[in-house]
């Protein structure tokens, strides 16, 4: 069996502003890399030079390059990439694109700024942004268009076009959701968390997630949780060795409740982490509802 190819070290994340560019860096950094996000581009090869100095440095690297830059910024990139390779580090160059009407509709659903205006000028402003992008999306060693993908599923491309998956073994994506909304279509296992107790009626705690401290104190003071928990975890632990003897790439598992606020992303970030503690660092979290 060959050896599997190791992942860049050097990872460069542009593309359109609204393509999904955030999502694919914290996919990256969930993965272990050190990311920076809107480096100017000339100060790439510093920016490289001064990490790679650590006597610790991190085995891989990302950084966000887009239209928030200067064009003149812009134009160095080429040069930049090619004084990082002449260093003898390996780089890819990733360009994340979309269709015109899915961009404007993806602004119009978060009501975000595009970076180059917006309001009647958004169509203008992605077209000005696709012509300041087009040398870098030429010289891109992998175009990905993310017109008809939903946030797991760019992860997850992220994950194996990539390589990191062939590296790193079985990946895993612990997701919340909430059933009034449906259910994953792409989950593996899915787990039904609204027979436990739920915070939303306490006031003090119906404005928080499962994320934070006073809703995670909460359950774990619940013994039915606790126990719920321990279950789920000790089904996953004893399957998990049979998906990767299968070979997979990655595993998603989803745990639902009403709302997606409270019961649910308690128990992914719960399992996330009681994972990751196993040793399986390709562990990642997202939250249907709150991300």
């Amino acid at each position: 069996m060959s050896e599997p190819v190791l992942p860049p070290r050097l990872i460069v994340v542009s593309g359109l502003s609204g393509s999904g560019k955030s999502v694919a860096l914290r996919t990256l950094e969930d993965l272990g890399c050190y990311c920076v996000d809107n480096l100017p581009s000339d100060l790439l090869p510093d920016f490289v030079r001064s990490i790679m100095a650590n006597q610790s440095p991190p085995e891989r690297l990302a950084v966000g390059i887009d239209v928030r830059n200067r064009a003149e910024d812009l134009d160095h990139l080429p040069q930049a990439l090619s004084e990082v390779g002449a260093a003898g580090l390996q780089h890819q160059l990733i360009f994340l694109d979309t269709r015109d009407e899915v961009l404007i509709q993806r602004y119009a659903d978060t009501r975000r700024r595009h970076p180059l205006g917006g309001g009647s000028r958004l169509a203008e402003a992605i077209a000005v942004e696709r012509r300041l992008l087009r040398p870098l999306m030429a010289i891109a060693d992998r175009v990905i268009d993310s017109s008809d993908l939903n946030v797991h599923q760019l992860r997850r491309l992220i994950i194996t076009e990539l390589g990191f998956a062939q590296y790193s073994g079985l990946s895993l994506l612990i997701e919340s959701f909430a059933f009034r909304h449906g259910v994953p279509a792409d989950a593996d296992f899915v787990f039904d968390a609204r027979c436990l107790p739920n915070p939303h009626w306490d006031p003090r705690l119906r404005p928080l997630s499962g994320k934070d401290r006073p809703v995670r104190e909460y359950f774990e003071a619940e013994a039915t949780v606790q126990e719920y928990f321990g279950q789920v975890a000790r089904f996953v632990e004893a399957w998990l060795p049979r998906f990767e003897a299968e070979s997979r790439s990655y595993l998603t598992i989803a745990f639902g409740c009403t709302g997606g606020r409270h019961r649910s992303v308690y128990l992914a970030e719960r399992l996330a982490d009681h994972l990751r503690a196993m040793g399986r660092e390709q562990t990642l979290a997202f939250h249907r509802e709150i991300e």
